[in-house]
């Protein structure tokens, strides 16, 4: 089947299958950015936004974005260079792999909650998983990114 959307503010037409999940159609077509670990919805590691929403592209079926906007981390890199930042001068930058999701994340939650509290942030973020760096480290710049206007 063929379905059109807007990627990254730009208009595409795909052709996928009925059971083909918007991950791997978005990795296929060059958005490497899209990580995918659990392929069960439990790491939000393949967090894009569909229409400014977080989800979770591996479990996300594609023809569900037929119509939808669909960001991935390129379209906001801005946006994510300043959360990187943050998190790399707090030492949470360690292997990377879980960056673009978690940044994602981030990103929509200061959008939904700009004064966001520690409990809401552990909150908001609790479906973002990292194997490198305990968390303390990301909590910081995280909560540094929320202060910055």
């Amino acid at each position: 089947m063929k379905i059109a959307m807007t990627i990254n503010h730009k208009a595409v037409e795909y052709s996928v299958e009925p059971d083909q999940t918007l991950a791997d159609v978005l990795r296929a077509n060059g958005l490497l950015s899209i990580r995918q670990a659990c392929e069960t919805g439990n790491c939000g590691l393949c967090t894009v936004w569909m229409d400014g929403k977080p989800v979770l592209s591996c479990s996300t079926l594609a023809y569900r974005a037929q119509g939808k906007a669909i960001t991935t981390i390129e379209g906001v890199e801005t946006e994510a260079r300043t959360v990187a930042e943050l998190l790399v001068e707090e030492g949470a930058d360690q292997c990377g792999f879980c960056s673009p999701g978690l940044i994602m994340t981030v990103l929509a939650m200061k959008r939904e909650l700009p004064e966001a509290n520690e409990e809401d942030i552990k909150n908001y973020l609790s479906g973002n998983l990292c194997r490198c760096t305990g968390y303390a480290s990301q909590m910081r710049g995280i909560k540094r990114y929320m202060e910055v206007e």
